[in-house]
């Protein structure tokens, strides 16, 4: 691991899962780079990998979901994170969820949080791309919940 991945790994993160549906087939990955923008207007911004291929799907297709996960979800954070890993209805199979009204997107229950959002601006940042989102619904809060954290390359529920 080289000193910069160490030293970013010492920065706890909120740990979300971004969905797109594209076409018929539904898409998602694991994230810790996910930040609000803005608060007026409501703007979002999520980091991804270059290579990947929610990468390339998220170029062309605008609208997306992220949901931000619970501390007892860091199985389903795993499922989103792993190489090669089916669609994401195959990974929500047994896991309440429903699809955004906004995005058509999968929408994970149970986190702390999800989001819909539309791409307004994409920039390439070194091997990321970050995509720059106005947010369009919030179809969930639930503050009592505690928050799935990444630290130390690991997934942590706060206080741990």
């Amino acid at each position: 691991m080289s000193e910069f991945t160490e030293a970013m790994a010492q920065l706890a993160a909120g740990v979300a899962v971004v969905t797109v549906r594209d076409g018929r087939d539904d898409l998602g990955v694991t994230v810790s780079a996910l930040m609000s923008v803005s608060l007026e207007p409501p703007l979002l911004l999520v980091s991804l990998a270059s290579g990947g291929y929610l990468n390339e799907v998220l170029l062309r297709q605008d609208r997306w979901a992220a949901s931000l996960l619970s501390s007892g979800q860091a199985a389903i954070a795993s499922r989103f994170a792993t190489a090669g890993r089916p669609s994401a209805r195959l990974l929500l199979a047994g896991t309440p969820h429903h699809r955004g009204t906004h995005s058509g997107a999968l929408v994970v229950e149970g986190g702390v949080a999800a989001l819909e959002a539309e791409t307004t601006n994409v920039v390439p940042a070194g091997d990321h791309t970050l995509f720059i989102a106005t947010v369009l619904a919030v179809p969930y809060v639930e503050a009592a919940l505690q928050p799935l954290v990444r630290l130390r390359s690991r997934y942590r529920p706060i206080g741990t």
